[in-house]
């Protein structure tokens, strides 16, 4: 059913794991602003993204198409051209779609001059989208308003982020140069709110992007010590770095690399020298990041309220992946483990239909990719058949579907075609530098083109730290699972045309759901 309405706000933070937010589980981060649209809405508690790091997962989140399908699998690799998207789709329907932040698409390189410097970066905007207000890690926009307002420590993108250090830590829970007033999470809000202020009267899809709490963890007062280290939940993690390298080769590739945590330009710490002590010193800043984040998210609900728009606006919250944080002497997005890919999801539609599921927790598996046919829906369109999601809104007007996904699923490509690490150390070719993850409610397995796989009984072993794949007594199940993967994985081939037929009276498109 069409709707009237037609203001979609679409909030995406980069790098916020699933925990961090204070309704759950008795966290110690504070979101109060999250929690009351959570209370006015429905949260989805078992959400997961379906790649990282943030090209990939910006991919199949706009696109609604797993990675094995749109292949944008790193940091700089295209985006083919041929796949519609999100912004694309609302234009097709007659809605203006807005981004306020960034998307970190690489364009086809097919479309543009070898000399175009779009090719240069992988910072670029999604086709389809008008742009608000763009951020590149050059930060040029902030740096040139905190410039305006009298700051001096902005001469390279990472001066701001630059602070004192304190003796004894390696890592410095310092304030940031800038006030909360002048933070780039304040930023990204105030050019929201300055374009609204105009545009307000109009329809509109508005894509906002806030780069934190993605790293550099630097935060302003008094969010840098708004929480007390030893508050925070230490890693969870084996004793060492070396004996987390022992599970399987991958970690050992990913731990022999000796990984930094970067701050700024003056300060990279390896993730082997954060001990459980200075790691929830990290936490403490990654969380006041948040805590800051919520802040500015809350300035914009309290702007549409004022307006009346909050009652005309479907608002989406979600991450593009979550953050290791510590776990398994990990930090960043790498990998499989849980926590780099587990992260929020809040729907609120403001419609009567939606009135008794709010505040309700959904416990069924969604994913990333039913991002785009969600809203989709919400406008009275219909989702490509491209989309590998569903749309989520049968769940948040109390009538979940009588057919839906029994597990989970994402990617990680691990592939350098540039420094060739993984492939040397593995003895891989690049196209075997990849894996796959099928997440159900008890058992979880990982399956690498090139190297072992990995199965975790996650009732058992919550924390995945022991591989049963290897056991025989649990051959049936990996076997199992397995094939389930494989299962998962023809149902999902990429069907744009597979479900057209011509006949004589015309093309004939079945719509099938994949579950």
């Amino acid at each position: 059913m069409a709707n009237a309405e037609r203001k979609v706000l679409f909030i995406v933070a980069d790098q916020w794991r699933w925990d961090c937010l204070s309704k759950i589980d008795g966290h110690p981060v504070r979101t109060p602003h999250l929690d009351a649209l959570a209370s006015e809405g429905v949260l989805f508690r078992n959400h997961f993204s379906q790649a990282s790091p943030c090209g990939p997962s910006r991919a199949s989140l706009l696109t609604g198409l797993y990675q094995m399908t749109h292949r944008s699998v790193a940091n700089g690799t295209p985006l083919d051209n041929r796949f519609t998207n999100l912004a694309r789709e609302v234009r097709a329907g007659g809605l203006r779609p807005i981004l306020f932040g960034y998307t970190d698409t690489s364009a086809d390189p097919r479309l543009h001059s070898a000399e175009d410097p779009v090719l240069t970066s992988y910072e670029g905007v999604l086709p389809g989208f008008d742009v608000g207000y763009r951020m590149t890690e050059e930060y040029a926009l902030w740096r040139a308003a905190l410039k305006r307002r009298g700051y001096t420590q902005v001469d390279t993108p990472t001066a701001p982020f630059v602070t004192a250090a304190e003796d004894g830590h390696l890592h410095s829970r310092a304030a940031a140069v800038y006030s909360a007033e002048d933070s780039l999470s304040a930023h990204s809000a105030d050019t929201f709110l300055e374009w609204y202020d105009v545009e307000a009267h109009s329809d509109w899809l508005a894509h906002l992007a806030f780069m934190h709490p993605h790293p550099p963890l630097v935060a302003p007062a008094p969010y840098n010590d708004m929480f007390e280290p030893a508050d925070c939940p230490a890693p969870r993690r084996a004793a060492s770095p070396e004996e987390e390298a022992s599970l399987h080769p991958y970690l050992a590739w990913y731990h022999a690399r000796g990984k930094t945590l970067q701050y700024h330009a003056d300060l990279a710490i390896k993730f082997s020298e954060l001990d459980d002590e200075e790691t929830r010193r990290v936490r403490s800043t990654y969380y006041g990041l948040i805590a800051e984040a919520d802040a500015q998210i809350g300035r914009i609900l309290d702007r549409l309220k004022e307006t009346g728009d909050y009652e005309r606006t479907l608002i989406v919250f979600t991450a593009d992946h979550g953050e290791m944080a510590g776990d398994h002497w990990m930090f960043g997005k790498d990998g499989f483990f849980d926590p780099a890919f587990h992260v929020p999801l809040i729907v609120r539609d403001p419609r009567e239909q939606a009135s008794e599921t709010r505040g309700s927790v959904v416990e069924a598996f969604t994913e990333s990719v039913d991002i785009m046919p969600t809203i989709l829906d919400w406008l009275g369109q219909q989702p490509p058949p491209q989309c590998d999601g569903h749309s989520l809104l049968p769940f948040v007007h109390g009538a979940p579907p009588e057919r839906w996904r029994e597990e989970a699923h994402w990617e990680f490509d691990f592939r350098d075609p540039v420094k060739r690490s993984a492939e040397t150390f593995l003895n891989l070719s690049g196209d075997r530098c990849c894996l796959s993850v099928h997440r159900g409610t008890r058992y979880k397995y990982v399956h690498f083109a090139g190297l072992p796989p990995l199965l975790f009984d996650l009732a058992e072993d919550p924390q995945e730290t022991r591989n049963l794949a290897e056991l025989s007594e649990y051959r049936e199940v990996t076997l199992r699972c397995a094939q389930d993967l494989l299962s998962w994985r023809m149902a999902h081939a990429d069907r744009t045309l597979a479900n057209s037929l011509l006949t004589e009276n015309g093309v004939v498109t079945l719509h099938d759901p994949r579950v």
